[in-house]
């Protein structure tokens, strides 16, 4: 015989087993700070975990709180198919980017500027498992700085402009020695054999920017002589 009582907590005993067993979780996290440019695409990320398998029930909720303010707005929903914003602040500019097979329900922003800063939220369901923590985004859209602008012209002149000006340099230094030495054979009477003759030309042939620097060298000298 059972002591008065012990039905009703063993009924609420198997209530709880089965309360334990059917009440599942779902593991979401999200960046909690993002940085993004007036005019450019800026994404939300949101990834999620769950323990059960991903059906066509699963949904997607992102919403927007302005700063300073209680107040939310939904911006974009998901169940099998998308359905983001068609009013409100951000109309037609939400954009998926997520896979649910993969456990992303990422989003972007296309075109922000800093009316967009405040707060969103990601929530999934994934029936049965529907409870989770409700992580935040905080979103902060700036101006691209002077400093953000020099960067990119520095790493740009580092991958362009300096190589070229090493060229550059490197063709004018060995124009300016060839020039040199036919002056010097100039001056000095020098008469060059048919073999040397030959492999200049050769060396002309492959240069042709050298060969009218150096014609050009050579009757700015003769003008130069014939001055005196």
């Amino acid at each position: 015989m059972q002591p008065p009582g012990a039905a009703p907590l063993a009924l609420l005993g198997v209530l709880l087993l089965r309360g334990v067993h059917t009440v599942l979780t779902l593991e979401i996290k999200v960046d909690a700070h993002v940085r993004g440019y007036v005019g450019e695409k800026v994404k939300l990320k949101c990834i999620f975990k769950s323990t059960s398998s991903v059906t066509d029930k699963l949904t997607i909720d992102w919403t927007y709180r302005p700063p300073s303010s209680s107040r939310t707005e939904s911006i974009f929903h998901y169940q099998s198919f998308q359905y983001p914003s068609t009013a409100g602040t951000f109309r037609d500019r939400i954009s998926w980017v997520g896979d649910v097979y993969k456990g992303d329900a990422s989003i972007s922003i296309s075109n922000p500027t800093t009316r967009d800063n405040g707060t969103f939220s990601c929530a999934v369901k994934n029936p049965p498992d529907v409870h989770h923590n409700i992580p935040l985004t905080e979103l902060t859209v700036t101006e691209r700085g002077f400093g953000t602008m020099l960067s990119s012209v520095s790493l740009l002149s580092i991958l362009v402009f300096i190589p070229s000006a090493v060229v550059v340099v490197l063709l004018l230094v060995r124009m300016a020695r060839k020039s040199a030495g036919l002056r010097k054979r100039g001056r000095s009477g020098y008469k060059k054999s048919s073999i040397e003759v030959s492999d200049d030309t050769d060396q002309e042939e492959d240069d042709c920017m050298a060969r009218l620097c150096v014609r050009c060298a050579d009757c700015l000298d003769s003008d130069y002589e014939d001055t005196y």
